[in-house]
């Protein structure tokens, strides 16, 4: 008889070792799908994760890891302050649309004035775009009970009816020729985010660093980083500790919303350079993936968001090379959570062999 034990103590190994194992048991498990797919699987693994650091144009494709992999780690930053006070933000797809939709907005109203101030205020309209998103879900929480899950995730595709109205509308480009899509901001230089595209270097990339640096001294060394550690580990202590509940939802969301507004502003003044229907690629849902691949800790964020950004790129060129349909690497991405989650349970859990031993 194969049952589940609870352990004593949750394992420190499997806590640490659940990341590593997740990704070796995706890359097993993905091959098997590219085979069943009639692809070699060993040259599409080596494709998606060797290519684009080490092949014939990795010096094309190592700059776009920044490109890729600055928005998922300035959005998963501020979801994992949530995560770990047992706050689900969901939405935060939603909260990145209108934080590009509120920056671009501001850009394309001082159009075509070139002044230094104009892409200051398109960072405070990203910002708080993505805050006010965020704080409807936090203030229907705090004041009627409402699970934060299911209207986070419900403002998501509010949010994209916003994108597709904006991009149709008010956005629209009046010299595009009725085709829908803003200006394009990249050829606007006051609205422009980057720094060295080259390099793949821009505003967001800077931005993604200092949320990380932001969070591991909120986390270890400020009171409020004690009260998310001890909300979410420990809920009843955090009550007798005197936590407030509503402020820390208020907090926790609210932050969320600011990052991944701000995560969208700098990918439509940047890499995407024009507000379209189709501007949202996913970053918000996988950026879920990324925060629990670095077990919500700040610099495992990094090094996830990394990954995940590699993913992408390998993925564009595995479909590009051996032509695998899109649906397989989105599938091969969320085989990355699944077995993330299933094999974390082994830190709270042993696997027992045999009759459990009577009381």
């Amino acid at each position: 008889m194969i049952r589940l034990e609870k352990r004593p103590q949750p394992s420190r190994a499997w806590s640490m070792a659940t990341p590593l194992v997740a990704v070796l048991a995706t890359m097993f498990f993905g091959g098997l799908l590219f085979a069943l797919l009639g692809k070699n699987p060993f040259e599409a693994i080596a494709t998606i994760f060797w290519e684009p650091l080490f092949g014939e144009f990795a010096f094309y494709y190592r700059p776009q890891l920044l490109v890729k992999g600055a928005p998922l780690v300035l959005i998963a930053i501020g979801l994992s302050l949530g995560f770990k006070a047992g706050i689900w933000n969901i939405g935060a797809e939603g909260q990145y649309i209108m934080g590009a939709l509120f920056g671009a907005g501001v850009g394309l109203a001082f159009y075509p004035l070139e002044a230094w101030y104009i892409f200051p205020l398109m960072v405070i309209a990203g910002g708080f775009g993505g805050w006010i998103w965020a704080m409807i879900p936090a203030i229907l929480k705090t004041r009627f009970g409402t699970n934060e899950i299911l209207v986070s995730l419900m403002l998501v595709y509010v949010a994209e009816q916003f994108l597709a109205s904006m991009s149709l509308g008010l956005l629209r480009n009046p010299e595009g020729h009725g085709f829908p899509g803003s200006r394009n901001l990249n050829s606007y230089e006051s609205a422009n985010s980057w720094i060295s595209e080259n390099a793949g270097m821009h505003w967001g990339v800077v931005a993604a660093m200092i949320a990380v640096i932001f969070a591991y001294v909120l986390l270890n060394r400020h009171m409020t980083g004690y009260h998310i550690r001890l909300t979410g580990e420990a809920p009843r202590a955090a009550k007798f500790a005197g936590v407030n509940p509503a402020r820390l939802i208020l907090f926790c969301l609210g932050t969320s919303g600011i990052l991944a507004g701000l995560a969208g502003l700098f990918e439509v003044s940047g890499p995407s350079g024009q507000v379209s229907i189709d501007f949202n690629v996913g970053y918000g849902f996988t950026a879920i993936i990324v925060a629990f691949l670095g077990r919500l800790h700040p610099v495992g964020i990094l090094l996830a968001g990394g990954l995940m950004a590699l993913t992408y790129i390998g993925g564009d060129i595995a479909q590009s090379n051996l032509q695998l349909p899109s649906s397989a690497i989105q599938v091969f991405q969320g085989m990355l959570l699944f077995f993330l989650l299933a094999f974390d349970l082994l830190t709270n859990f042993r696997i027992a062999i045999g009759k459990p031993e009577a009381a």
